[in-house]
């Protein structure tokens, strides 16, 4: 069913929207929960859509958090130098194209220099307004980088529209009193507003008041 949908500004996660990182996620949290003797199911449950160290003070909760900054920075060097298997998702490019004359940003638990290795290893252009762990205080799902991110193109949450694909991620997204769109074969679990299976159904059409998302 095609669905048409008023927008002034579209808000994009990184991982599992624009691009799949699952293989490298993977193999750096397997590896991470292997080293603290954790349940492997349990790790991979909670950590999508989350910075590492919040993720880490969830799975790990009587560690001084501390100890979670710097290990989370020792991973995300990691992470930005293991790039293999990272890809677009289907439609990422063509939609990052038509939106970039429109008001876009990305909005993302990585830090810049993760958000770059995965983007360029992906091949797609990275919006001028990109909002990265460095920009916030709190992690998703808390709405603070969406809010910041709406408040720096300069509209109301409510004429914002977020591409999203964790549980974390929906979450802030709705937090932040946007409209969500939910991305692949998981994110309806989450309960966000639309559904799509990738982006390749995306149609973005500018008009005097912003633009049209359609949904096929």
């Amino acid at each position: 069913m095609t669905q048409i949908i008023s927008a002034r500004a579209v808000l994009l996660d990184m991982d599992g929207t624009l691009v799949d990182s699952t293989a490298a996620v993977e193999r750096i949290w397997l590896a991470w929960a292997a080293a603290h003797d954790l349940d492997p199911t349990h790790v991979l449950s909670v950590i999508h859509g989350r910075q590492g160290h919040e993720s880490m003070a969830i799975l790990l909760p009587e560690r001084d958090h501390a100890i979670n900054l710097t290990e989370n920075q020792s991973m995300l060097a990691n992470e930005s130098n293991d790039v293999e298997g990272v890809v677009a998702i289907a439609g990422a490019q063509a939609l990052l194209a038509a939106l970039t004359p429109l008001p876009h940003a990305i909005v993302t638990s990585a830090d810049v220099t993760l958000m770059n290795a995965r983007m360029n290893q992906a091949q797609l252009a990275v919006p001028a307004l990109a909002i990265t762990a460095e920009h916030v205080t709190a992690s998703k799902p808390d709405p603070e980088g969406f809010l910041h991110a709406a408040a720096l193109l300069g509209f109301d949450p409510a004429d914002c529209v977020v591409f999203e694909d964790s549980g974390a991620g929906i979450r802030a997204g709705k937090a932040a009193g946007m409209r969500v769109i939910g991305v692949g074969p998981h994110a309806a679990a989450y309960d966000p507003d639309y559904v799509v299976a990738d982006l390749t159904g995306v149609e973005v059409t500018a008009n005097e008041d912003g633009f049209t998302l359609t949904l096929q």
